[in-house]
């Protein structure tokens, strides 16, 4: 009897020991957990069959490891000096997984396609943009239109007019009084509805929907071309995309036998904006053995300064983290994809 006893308290045991094991191990926290991702090639993502990538060396796109936290993952990301505990809703935006993955999809294509308009302009070769409207990214929990419009929707009107980019929609709501009533043309899930309401007051002070948007554009070329992001999301591969592109359009020799990483978004205008996780990147760039990193450069405004003395640029984090982990590897400030042309033309 009394051995029965003694199997049962450590089979126990035992069983109790996996369960915390397994609470510990796969328990989700409200945390998520940055690492450095990966460097990988972009010509495994662009397919440009008359105008094959010939040149040694590559252009590499950038990319940050997130995963859920979970008690064991969380403890060690706190020894981790390449980690960083983030709150849940500072990364999702209070959108669930699936809602979150679908924003940096979208994020994503939009990059995509100014990358495509960005290079066949610089290359002067012919494009056409066509523009199907505003994604919605985000609503905030105050906007009249929470329960009316959806993540993933596409607004293609405001009061029956179709502007050309989200500039357009929003000066336009801008200028009209808080609480003025609007009515928004959308599509969801391809059928178009409308919904109607107030306008609310911004964080900017201006009046809006409450909507975070970016643009929907689908730009058609005449020379063919494809561009695969496989599970790679967010749009901060814009300015590397664009420079693989060029590549290929011109047959210009921009690597010259270098690995060239960075990252950096692009917009219509060919300006490279700020991202998210540099210091992380830039260890990623150095592991996959890249001796040029392109960094956003954004001169910060003062009243930034004044907030946060401690403010850094993504250039300036860059170069503080590459001086610790990575001294070989040269950073190089870009805020046009001229100026990373330039560069890569002028030091071969």
């Amino acid at each position: 009897m009394k051995k029965n006893k003694k199997n049962i308290i450590v089979w126990s045991s035992i069983i109790l020991g996996i369960v915390v094991l397994l609470i510990l191990r796969f328990m989700p926290l409200n945390y998520y957990i940055e690492t450095p991702g990966s460097a990988n090639n972009l010509e495994r993502f662009v397919s440009m069959p008359t105008r094959p990538d010939r040149h040694k060396g590559s252009f590499m796109i950038t990319s940050v490891y997130l995963q859920r936290a979970t008690p064991i993952t969380y403890a060690l990301a706190k020894a981790d000096p390449h980690a960083s505990i983030e709150k849940e809703d500072a990364v999702t935006g209070g959108e669930n997984a699936q809602v979150y993955s679908k924003v940096q999809r979208f994020y994503m294509n939009s990059a995509i396609n100014e990358a495509i308009a960005t290079a066949f302009k610089a290359a002067h070769q012919s494009y056409h943009k066509n523009y199907l409207g505003i994604y919605v990214l985000s609503i905030s929990k105050n906007s009249d239109f929470k329960h009316k419009i959806h993540v993933g929707d596409t607004i293609t009107k405001v009061n029956g007019v179709h502007y050309n980019y989200a500039e357009g929609y929003q000066k336009a709501l801008a200028k009209l009084k808080v609480h003025h009533k609007v009515k928004i043309t959308y599509k969801h899930d391809g059928v178009q509805k409308i919904a109607t309401g107030r306008l609310i007051k911004l964080p900017t002070g201006k009046s809006g929907i409450g909507i975070m948007l970016t643009d929907n554009v689908k730009v058609h070329t005449d020379i063919p071309i494809k561009v695969n992001p496989q599970n790679i999301g967010g749009p901060s591969g814009g300015l590397m995309f664009s420079l693989q592109i060029y590549q290929q359009l011109t047959n210009d020799n921009l690597t010259n036998g270098r690995k060239i990483a960075g990252t950096g978004t692009i917009n219509r205008y060919g300006y490279v904006g700020e991202i998210g996780g540099i210091d992380k990147k830039v260890i990623a760039a150095h592991k996959a053995g890249a001796k040029i990193f392109f960094a956003p450069y954004i001169k910060p405004y003062k009243i930034i300064l004044k907030y946060e003395p401690q403010h850094m640029t993504n250039y300036q984090l860059a170069k503080k983290t590459a001086k610790k982990y990575a001294p070989n590897m040269k950073i190089v400030p870009v805020s046009t994809f001229e100026q990373a042309v330039h560069y890569l033309q002028t030091h071969r």
